[in-house]
C-alpha cells in the first residue's frame, strides 16, 4: 500500500455533508481519499479547494470568516493522528460552531492572535474578520512554518496559555494587542485598541504595558503616546472604582488625592485616600503600569517613603486596581480592617495635609 493508497473506497459526498467543511490531506486520506483525487477535486472549477498547503475547502464558493480562522488554525497545527484532529467526532460536551463546521480540537501550540484575535474577544475598535485579508497565528519559534495565503505565522519563544473564545483557541488579550500593535502605524487606531482594552474592563494597564515591552515596541513614538493614555485612562478607572467602593461599602469618607508632608518639614509623598483621625493612607498600586520600568533606586525610593510613613504611626494600604475591581468587598474589607486597628496603635505623629 502506497502513501496515497485510499484506506477504503468510499463515495466523496460523505465528506462535504454540513458537518465538515474543512479536513487536512493527512484527514482526507484517513477517509479514503489519496492525494492524487484531493487534487483533482481541487482543479479549478472542481467541487473543492485548497485554501492553505494541505488544508482543503470541501465546498467551491468563498470561505466564510469561520472556516479561514478554522483553516489557519488547521495548517498550523502539528500533524496528528486523524482522530484527534478538528476533522474528526466532536467531543459530546462541545456544541458545533455556526456553519456546521465542527469545533477546533485543542492543540496547545497554535492560537489566533493580533487583531483576528481581538475581533474575536469582542473589540469595537478591531476591523470586522471579512476585512483582514490575513489572520495572525501565535506558534513556538521553532516552529517550521511560513506565512501563506491568509494565514500569517507569529513567532514566539513563550507561548501564553490560550483562552476558548467561541471554541477556538485564541491569545489573551494583552498578547493579542501586543501581536497587533507591532504591525500597526496609525496612531489613533492603536490608541483606540489600547483604551478600549482598560475601558472595556479585557485586561490591567500593567499587563498590555508589560507585553509590549517584551516585543520591544515601547520605542516608538506613537506606541508610547498611546500608552501614556493608556496609564492615564487605567488610573482614572482605578480612582473610580475606589470612590465607589467607598460610598457603596459604607467606609467613612477619606481626604482625597492629598500630599502629606511634616510640620515645617519635608514632603511625605501624595497618597491617594487619607483618614486622618485613624492616619490610614491608601496608595493605588498602578506603578506597574508605567511606560518606562522602573529602575531599582526608584522602587528601593518608594519602600523608603512607605517605611517613614509607617515611622510616623501612619498604617499605608495599598490596593491592585485588578483586585478593586475584581473583589470590591475584600478590599472594602481591608481598608476597613486597617481603620479599626487604629485604635490599638499609639498616636500617629502629626502631619499637615495639602491638596495634590
Amino acid at each position: 500500500m502506497t502513501h496515497d493508497t485510499p484506506l477504503s473506497p468510499r463515495p466523496l459526498h460523505h465528506l462535504a455533508d454540513g458537518r465538515r467543511r474543512l479536513m487536512t490531506a493527512a484527514q482526507l486520506r484517513a477517509h479514503g481519499v489519496s492525494a492524487a483525487e484531493t487534487g483533482r477535486q481541487c482543479r479549478p472549477g472542481g467541487p473543492w479547494q485548497q485554501l492553505l498547503p494541505n488544508v482543503v475547502l470541501l465546498h467551491a464558493g468563498p470561505p466564510t470568516s469561520e472556516e479561514r480562522l478554522h483553516a489557519v488554525l488547521l495548517y498550523a497545527a502539528r500533524e496528528r493522528t486523524p482522530a484527534a484532529v478538528s476533522g474528526g467526532p466532536a467531543p459530546a460536551s462541545v456544541p458545533r460552531q455556526p456553519g456546521g463546521q465542527q469545533p477546533f480540537a485543542a492543540d496547545p501550540e497554535a492560537m489566533i492572535t493580533g487583531l483576528a484575535a481581538l475581533t474575536l474577544h469582542g473589540f469595537s475598535a478591531a476591523p470586522p474578520l471579512p476585512s483582514l485579508d490575513a489572520l495572525d497565528v501565535l506558534v513556538p519559534r521553532l516552529r517550521r512554518l511560513r506565512s501563506t495565503g491568509c494565514a500569517r505565522v507569529v513567532r514566539t519563544a513563550a507561548l501564553p496559555t490560550a483562552v476558548r473564545v467561541t471554541g477556538l483557541p485564541v491569545a489573551p488579550v494583552a498578547r493579542a494587542l501586543a501581536d497587533a500593535v507591532a504591525g500597526l502605524t496609525d496612531p489613533g487606531v492603536v490608541h483606540r485598541l489600547l483604551t478600549e482594552a482598560v475601558r472595556g474592563g479585557h485586561c490591567e494597564p500593567a499587563a498590555v504595558v508589560r507585553e509590549l515591552n517584551r516585543a520591544r515596541l515601547l520605542g516608538r513614538p506613537h506606541v508610547v503616546d498611546a500608552v501614556d493614555s493608556l496609564v492615564a485612562e487605567g488610573r482614572a478607572l482605578a480612582e473610580e472604582h475606589l470612590y465607589r467602593m467607598v460610598r457603596e461599602h459604607a467606609l467613612p469618607e477619606p481626604v482625597w488625592n492629598v500630599d502629606l508632608r511634616l510640620p515645617g518639614g519635608p514632603g511625605l509623598g501624595g497618597v491617594d485616600a487619607f483618614w486622618p483621625e485613624q492616619a490610614v493612607a491608601l496608595e493605588l498600586d498602578t506603578r506597574g503600569a508605567h511606560r518606562r520600568q522602573e529602575d531599582d533606586a526608584a522602587r528601593a525610593e518608594q519602600a523608603r517613603r512607605r517605611e517613614h510613613l509607617e515611622r510616623l504611626g501612619i498604617t499605608v494600604v495599598r490596593l491592585a486596581p485588578r483586585k478593586l475591581r475584581a473583589s470590591p468587598e475584600h478590599q472594602a474589607a481591608v481598608v476597613r480592617t486597617a481603620l479599626m486597628a487604629a485604635e490599638d496603635r499609639e498616636p500617629a505623629a502629626y502631619v499637615v495635609v495639602l491638596p495634590r
